[in-house]
C-alpha cells in the first residue's frame, strides 16, 4: 500500500511511532504496523480462553457457596447491593455508594428486556466482561463472598493470594483492552522494538490456566503461536520479507 494512503488510514499520530522505531524507513514501518497486528492477533485465542474459563470457574464457585444458579440475579439485592459498599466521589468528594456489580448486572438484563430476549442466569453470566470477574477480588467485595473467588484456582502455588490474583487478572484484562483497541504491544518505554513485556502477560495467561486445571495447557499447547510469532516479528527490521 502506498505510505500516504496507509498513513491517512491508520492516522498519522499512530504510524508515528512505527516510524521512529524503523528509523523512518516508509517500509519497514508498514512490515513493523503490520507484525504487531499478527502478534496481537496470535494472543486472542488464548486471551479468549482466559476469560471464559475464569468466568466459569468463578461462576460455578459462586453458585455452591450461594447454593444457588441463578446467584447472579438474586444477588444483585445480597451482597452486590452491600451499604458498605463505598467510594468517595472525585467531584464532591463526598461519599456514595459504589455498586459497580449490580450496575453491570442491571444493565444486561435492561439490554435483554429491550430486545425481548428471555433473562436467564446463563445469559448474564455471559454478557459480564472480563472487569466484572476481576472486580470480585477487589476486597470490598472479596469479603462479602467469603473470598470464594480464589477457589476457582484449584492449583494454585504456595504463597499466592487475593492480591497477587488481582495484580494478575488487572494485568492480563489491560492488555486484552489494548489489542482490542488496536494499540501497539510491541514497544518498550523508550520506543524499541521490545515484546518483553507482551511475554510477561503471555506467561501470566498461561499461569492463570494451569492454577485452575493443568489440563488446560495441553488445550492451550495446540492453539499457542504466540512463541513463534513474537520471534518473526522481533526479527521484522531486519528481515523484511517474514510477514
Amino acid at each position: 500500500m502506498n505510505f500516504q494512503k496507509f498513513e491517512d488510514l491508520f492516522s498519522p499520530a499512530r504510524v508515528s511511532r512505527y516510524m521512529l522505531t524503523a528509523s523512518n524507513n516508509k517500509r519497514k514501518a508498514q512490515k513493523l504496523y503490520c507484525a504487531n497486528l499478527k502478534v496481537a492477533a496470535a494472543f486472542h485465542p488464548l486471551l479468549g480462553l482466559t476469560e471464559i474459563i475464569i468466568r466459569n470457574r468463578i461462576n460455578a464457585v459462586l453458585s455452591n457457596h450461594f447454593n444457588d444458579s441463578d446467584w447472579i440475579v438474586n444477588q444483585v439485592s445480597g451482597f452486590m447491593a452491600d451499604s458498605s459498599l463505598m467510594r468517595t466521589n472525585r467531584m464532591t468528594g463526598r461519599p456514595e455508594p459504589d455498586h459497580y456489580l449490580k450496575k453491570e448486572v442491571n444493565k444486561a438484563i435492561s439490554r435483554f428486556r429491550a430486545s425481548n430476549t428471555p433473562i436467564t442466569s446463563g445469559k448474564i453470566i455471559a454478557e459480564q466482561t472480563f472487569g466484572f470477574w476481576t472486580e470480585l477480588f477487589e476486597p470490598k467485595y472479596y469479603r462479602l463472598i467469603a473470598g470464594r473467588p480464589i477457589q476457582a484456582f484449584t492449583r494454585l502455588p504456595v504463597g499466592y493470594n487475593r492480591r497477587l490474583i488481582l495484580n494478575e487478572l488487572t494485568t492480563i484484562r489491560q492488555f486484552r483492552n489494548r489489542i482490542n483497541h488496536n494499540e501497539p504491544i510491541c514497544f518498550d518505554q523508550n520506543n524499541n522494538l521490545d515484546f518483553t513485556a507482551a511475554l510477561e502477560v503471555y506467561n501470566s495467561i498461561r499461569n492463570m490456566l494451569t492454577w485452575i486445571d493443568g489440563d488446560l495447557i495441553t488445550l492451550v499447547n495446540k492453539l499457542d503461536q504466540v512463541p513463534t510469532t513474537v520471534k518473526k516479528a522481533e526479527n521484522i527490521l531486519s528481515w523484511w520479507n517474514f510477514f
